[in-house]
């Protein structure tokens, strides 16, 4: 592709959720202090919410890989499960052996037992759950039931939930207040400003080996973050776009005209339409009036005519 192009060791702008890419947004650095934070001093649930493509997967990732070894994880990246396949995939997750279970409740009570022994060496459960809103109701349920498994002293186990903002739509159902009261920490994930996503670029194509002049003038990533309404994902395709427009050209600089381009060919991705300034509109209506009146005076009957 364009990589030698551009003299980059690997593609900066993929979708695949890479921490090594992962760049210190100010958002993405408060919400890793918040789960961080949380998990040292909280109980109950623990939840992340944000828009489609602002980075909650990546920022789950990065979590999993920041967490001390006294934690032990159990991650579920697509929890559209019933309630007994979701006990069945905690288990697997903390190498619990359920073959021998013949019901939900010795199936509870082989993991309350696992956790149990966890606790006593010394070490927490965490629950991570990407995607949660798509978790069935039943299931909502039955995760806050396995919540309830502690000590006299304590939790047995963190639960924490990645969603778009549909799982608080779920979550703010009278049929889920139990579990919606046992939410002890909770964050917004944001789109980035203009300036976060300058740093940004700047980051990723960095990691991926950049050294050269800067590709993206200002104007360019103003463009891209209209386009990209500051989102993560979208910003990631839009950039792969315009360098392979660059590279196909035989350029390095992207200019307005390869994020038009790129803009045009990216289905959830709009830039405002141009506006005439108010100076040319009346510079507009002025010479209408002046041609009107005009007319009507006779100065122009020779040139009709």
């Amino acid at each position: 592709m364009y990589q030698k192009h551009y003299g980059l060791s690997e593609l900066p702008f993929t979708l695949t959720p890479n921490t090594s890419f992962y760049c210190d947004l100010e958002g993405h650095r408060a919400a890793l202090e918040v789960l961080l934070t949380a998990l040292q001093t909280g109980e109950g649930f623990i939840k992340v919410v944000g828009e489609v493509g602002t980075g909650k997967t990546l920022l789950c990732r990065k979590l999993l890989n920041e967490l001390p070894e006294k934690y032990v994880t159990a991650y579920i990246p697509n929890p559209y499960l019933t309630p007994e396949e979701l006990r069945a995939q905690i288990a697997r997750e903390l190498q619990v052996d359920i073959s021998a279970a013949t019901s939900q409740q010795l199936v509870t009570q082989a993991i309350q037992h696992e956790l149990m022994e966890i606790n006593q060496g010394g070490q927490t459960v965490i629950i991570v759950l990407d995607e949660a809103q798509a978790l069935p109701s039943d299931s909502l349920e039955a995760l806050r039931l396995i919540s309830n498994l502690e000590t006299e002293t304590r939790k047995l186990l963190h639960i924490v939930l990645f969603g778009q903002p549909e799982l608080d739509e779920r979550l703010a159902e009278r049929a889920h207040r139990q579990l919606r009261q046992r939410i002890s920490f909770s964050y917004h994930l944001h789109a980035m400003t203009v300036h976060e996503l300058a740093r940004y670029i700047s980051h990723r194509l960095h990691v991926a080996g950049y050294k050269g002049t800067p590709i993206f003038s200002g104007q360019v990533v103003s463009m891209l973050h209209q386009a990209s309404r500051g989102i993560p994902r979208l910003a990631n395709v839009l950039c792969h776009k315009v360098l392979l427009l660059g590279y196909g050209e035989g350029v390095h600089p992207i200019t307005p005209r390869h994020v038009k381009m790129a803009v045009e060919d990216t289905e959830d991705a709009t830039l405002p339409k141009p506006k005439w300034p108010w100076f040319v509109l009346g510079a507009v209506a002025v010479t209408a009036a002046l041609l009107g009146l005009a007319y009507k005076l006779g100065w122009l009957e020779g040139v009709v005519a």
